[in-house]
């Protein structure tokens, strides 16, 4: 049996998702951002509605309708693209999205922006600000470097980005610190 999860962005998010799943007696054969696959052919109601309750306890949400699992599927490639892979892509993300979820992404596009109320180019945009900010509180790379790893063409277009999202340069970001950041399940307007 499939579960879909709304709300898994991170590795400690499959942990903590793991212990409820354990805690309620389940046996997942595999959990990853936005889904568990379990060793149980079906979930009755009453366990359904306590793994529910377990999840939303934490901030999760078990999700049954086909098109919510869709926009989940795509926000979840998109932050595994961006937060969680060390090199930049060759091939656009767009490319990508449609490859990883096997379907159109034209449709995919559609559906996001009526549902998210933006497209799914703001969204990556979006995420890759919150990296940029992430790398920015660690200090560890220069902009060029960060520029480079991102993706950027230029420091120029990094910048201007970054001023276009945030309303300020990535120095005025790093000299106010980390508490301009966002949670990844909340960039976009997402809950």
């Amino acid at each position: 049996m499939q579960l879909f999860i709304k709300n898994m962005v991170c590795d400690r998010c499959v942990m903590a998702v793991q212990k409820v799943m354990e805690a309620q007696g389940l046996e997942p054969v595999s959990i990853q951002l936005g889904e568990v696959k379990l060793a149980q052919d079906n979930l009755d109601a009453a366990p359904r509605q306590q793994l529910a309750k377990a999840l939303a306890d934490l901030g999760f949400e078990l999700m049954d309708d086909k098109r919510s699992r869709l926009i989940e599927k795509i926000k979840n490639t998109i932050i595994r693209l961006v937060h969680h892979s060390d090199e930049p892509s060759p091939y656009k993300f767009s490319e990508r999205i449609a490859q990883e979820l096997s379907q159109d992404y034209a449709a995919l596009s559609r559906l996001f922006s009526e549902v998210e109320g933006m497209t799914i180019e703001q969204y990556i945009l979006l995420q890759k600000t919150e990296r940029v900010k992430e790398y920015l509180v660690y200090d560890e790379l220069t902009l060029s470097a960060i520029a480079d790893k991102m993706g950027y063409s230029s420091v120029a277009h990094l910048s201007g980005q970054f001023r276009k999202l945030t309303g300020m340069t990535p120095t005025e970001f790093k000299k106010r610190g980390p508490k301009n950041r966002s949670p990844l399940d909340k960039v976009g307007g997402a809950a």
